[in-house]
This record gives C-alpha cells, sequence and structure tokens, in this order.
C-alpha cells in the first residue's frame, strides 16, 4: 500500500477541506495555516463548517506523532510505508475519534467514504478494519498503552511533541515542573493580538473599538476575544495590524532602551515579514528617526514592503550578513532566523518538521547576523538579538559569545509585565504570558 499519490478532495464538506490541508502538508511540505484559510474563502466555507475543518485540520496535524504511534500499533507498519492518502484519512479518522466528540461510528463512515473518494475503493477495508480497532480503547488507553517509562518520552506522547523538543523546552525553563502547562499551552489556539500602530491609533480606543482588551507586555497590543481580524476596519486602513503581542513587545522593548547620544538611525537586519520593521517604523516617525529594513528573500521583501507602506522605512533585499556600513546605526535588531520552537501553537505541523539537525545550521547563521549587526552599530547603541525559539543553542549561547557588547537589563523596558525571571535576558513562555516562546536579550556596544 504505497506510491500513491492521491487525489484531492475537492468539496467543500469540512472532512474534505481538513483532509485537503493535511495532503498538502504530506504531500508539497506546505504550511496548515496558509493553505487552510485559502481553501475556506476558495470554497466558500464558513461559521460552524470552518469551524470543524479547522479544528481536523489543525488538530491532526498538531497531533500527528502520537496519532501516529497509535496507527502503528495497530497496523504493525510505519506510517510513512502507507500511501500518502491513506494515512492522511487514517490520521483525520482517528484524530476525530480519540480528540473530539464526533461518535466513532460517525468517523469511520466519513473516513470511509473520504478514502473512496480520493484513493478509491481499494483501500476502504484497511481504513475501515484499522479505525474500528483505533475505537476500541479511549485515548487516555492508548497513552497508557503506548507510553514509555522515560518520564520526558511519555509527556512527550502525551502531549504530542517530538522528545527532542521537550528536553529542550525543560532546559530551558530550568526544571520539568512548568512542562505539562507548556506543552498544554502549545496545544491550545492562541488569540489573535493587534497591534495599534503609535500615531495612527490610540490602543485603548482601538481595544474599545474591536470589544478586545489592551496586553500587559506591548503598550501597543489588543488581545481580541475574537472573530476575523481582516475585517477590522483598522487593520484594513493600516492603522494596526495582526501581530503577536511578544513579537511587539520585542521591537518595543529596543525602541525604550536607553542610548547615547544621537537616536536617528535605526536598522531591522532579518525584517521579513514586515510587523517589527512596521512597528519601528511607526515609533522611529514620531520620534524624528529613520529605519532601514533588510531582508534577503525577495518574496519577503515585498511583504515588508507592503507592511512598511507610508512610514519613514527603506526596505532593502540584502543580506544582513554583508550588509552596510560600520558603525552607521543608533539602534538594531536582529529578530534572527531561528527553529520557530516558540511559535508551535501557530504552525500545527512544524514541531514534526523540524529536526534537531536545524539546530547546528540556524546557530552559524545567528552567530554572523548578531557579529554584523554589531558591526553595523555604533559605539553607545544598542542591539536586540531576538528569537522565537527558547532553545538554550539559539538564545544565551548566542549572546554569551557576542564580542564587543554588554548586556542591559531587559526588564525595566517591560512595565506592565509581572515576573520575568533574573534577567539580564527575558524568555516570554505562552503558559506564563499568553505569548509564542519569544527571547530577548539587549546589548550595549
Amino acid at each position: 500500500m504505497t506510491g500513491g499519490a492521491g487525489r484531492r478532495a475537492t468539496s467543500d464538506d469540512p472532512r474534505s477541506i481538513a483532509y485537503d490541508t493535511l495532503a498538502a502538508v504530506s504531500r508539497d511540505d506546505a504550511y496548515a495555516n496558509l493553505v487552510l484559510p485559502r481553501l475556506l474563502t476558495e470554497r466558500k466555507v464558513t461559521g460552524r463548517e470552518a469551524a470543524l475543518a479547522t479544528e481536523l485540520a489543525y488538530g491532526a496535524s498538531r497531533t500527528r506523532g502520537t496519532l501516529d504511534r497509535i496507527i502503528v500499533s495497530v497496523t504493525g507498519r510505519e506510517t510513512a510505508s502507507l500511501d500518502q492518502p491513506v494515512a492522511d484519512v487514517l490520521r483525520l479518522g482517528a484524530y476525530q475519534i480519540l480528540y473530539t466528540r464526533v461518535p466513532a461510528h460517525a468517523a469511520v463512515a466519513t473516513s470511509v467514504s473520504l478514502i473512496r473518494k480520493v484513493a478509491g475503493h481499494k483501500p476502504a477495508g484497511f481504513v475501515n478494519a484499522v479505525l474500528r480497532k483505533v475505537a476500541a480503547r479511549p485515548l487516555d488507553s492508548w497513552l497508557h498503552k503506548l507510553s514509555p517509562s522515560d518520564p520526558v518520552g511519555a509527556l512527550a506522547l502525551r502531549h504530542s511533541h517530538p522528545e527532542w523538543i521537550v528536553r529542550a523546552f525543560a532546559d530551558a525553563l530550568g526544571d520539568d515542573t512548568e512542562l505539562p502547562a507548556l506543552l498544554d499551552a502549545d496545544n491550545a489556539a492562541p488569540s489573535v493580538h493587534l497591534c495599534a500602530r503609535p500615531g495612527r491609533v490610540d490602543r485603548d480606543e482601538l481595544a474599545a473599538a474591536t470589544g478586545g482588551k489592551p496586553g500587559a507586555l506591548s503598550p501597543y497590543a489588543v488581545i481580541l476575544p475574537g472573530g476575523a481580524p481582516g475585517d477590522i476596519r483598522a487593520v484594513a486602513d493600516g492603522r494596526a495590524h495582526v501581530q503577536d503581542e511578544g513579537s511587539q513587545a520585542v521591537a518595543s522593548a529596543l525602541a525604550a532602551a536607553p542610548v547615547e547620544d544621537r537616536d536617528e538611525r535605526w536598522l531591522d537586519l532579518c525584517a521579513g515579514p514586515g510587523g517589527k520593521a512596521a512597528l519601528l517604523g511607526s515609533l522611529a516617525a514620531l520620534r524624528g528617526a529613520t529605519v532601514d529594513a533588510v531582508e534577503i528573500s525577495a518574496h519577503r521583501t515585498r511583504l515588508v514592503q507592503k507592511a512598511v507602506a507610508g512610514l519613514p522605512v527603506t526596505v532593502h533585499e540584502a543580506d544582513g550578513r554583508t550588509f552596510g556600513e560600520d558603525g552607521a546605526y543608533d539602534r538594531v535588531l536582529v529578530d534572527a532566523p531561528c527553529t520557530g520552537l516558540g511559535a508551535l501553537r501557530r504552525r500545527p505541523e512544524a514541531r514534526w518538521r523540524r529536526q534537531p539537525s536545524d539546530v547546528d545550521d540556524l546557530t552559524t547563521l545567528q552567530t554572523a547576523l548578531l557579529a554584523s549587526a554589531i558591526r553595523l552599530l555604533r559605539p553607545g547603541g544598542v542591539v536586540a538579538y531576538v528569537t522565537c525559539s527558547p532553545h538554550l543553542a539559539e538564545t544565551r549561547e548566542i549572546v554569551a559569545a557576542a564580542k564587543d557588547v554588554t548586556p542591559v537589563d531587559v526588564r525595566p523596558l517591560f512595565p506592565g509585565a509581572g515576573d520575568l525571571g533574573p534577567g539580564p535576558h527575558v524568555q516570554l513562555w505562552p503558559h506564563r504570558d499568553g505569548t509564542d516562546a519569544m527571547f530577548l536579550a539587549v546589548l550595549r556596544k
């Protein structure tokens, strides 16, 4: 049962949309959070059916590792040895049986119907038999049966994270006691955060207009109760944009850090897709400063240009490792490419796509980008090193190796926050702060 590429479900049924999303991830290495909204729009699916498609697509993507362990236990075969359509239909059916209130008989029946649609009649009996065996036990019974004796391995299975990521989280937290809460937060759908662009809209007015509430970490954040942010007038007309509060907080902290002497030229060295550049540009406009935004990717450069339209930001398609004139900037942001382990709740399949081997290549790039930022910074200026990952190799170890700079205690730059740890750097967490797991270090040259 290998080798078949399968067909698209091409239906407005929520399960078909969920399947087409999973198939795009499996077959095309696509991103679920980009594929699913497009499919919902194309097929004009809204309301409860859109909510079901979202739950099934994101849920099955997020729990894929645990679902695969259960499927392997039933079939005696690795899911990689199955045809892609069969594997994804089994994941979708097993997710409904084990994680939702969909009755088992309905999950089995609709999965059999779906596999016939995307792969023909031949695999229908196999799908039926496997899912009936999956339905013979509740989720807790499966977890008990398959759980390893190692506590980290058991947490990884129960919370559907790769073991290496759970260990990296434990290292960054310093102990294991918060791990269950963090992993639970990673598996919960995140709320939508808006950034009220300074000088264009007042944060409290935006909160009142949208029914949202002000954030605690960023002075520009509004946390929405739900809904579609694209329908909000302030977003449509460029007075606000969608951005995680943690991302806002690290950019605004850079802007708030004291510098010596002049404060006119700012730099965003890894600017795509442009959210932080837009916030820095809005703040620069109020303070008579300008921003250079550097992005190596042509596609992401265009996204930055769109995000910063009308702001004192000049966008450059260039490599941040070789860009610019030494000592030219007063403030530099290095939002370095990273594993993205801090945003797993927003990218449901990312935890299964990343591998431990990715870290070495990324840390080499991160080290080079921070060194370039320090080169471009004038004496007395500050650089903010940021990653959306808590992995120690991507955070504290990179900063500890930096030369010609002194750490700044960043905790006073978050005046509305609670306990941010011992400093001088700050690591935000989904379960503590309600944000992506952003790391921030501010360094003075």
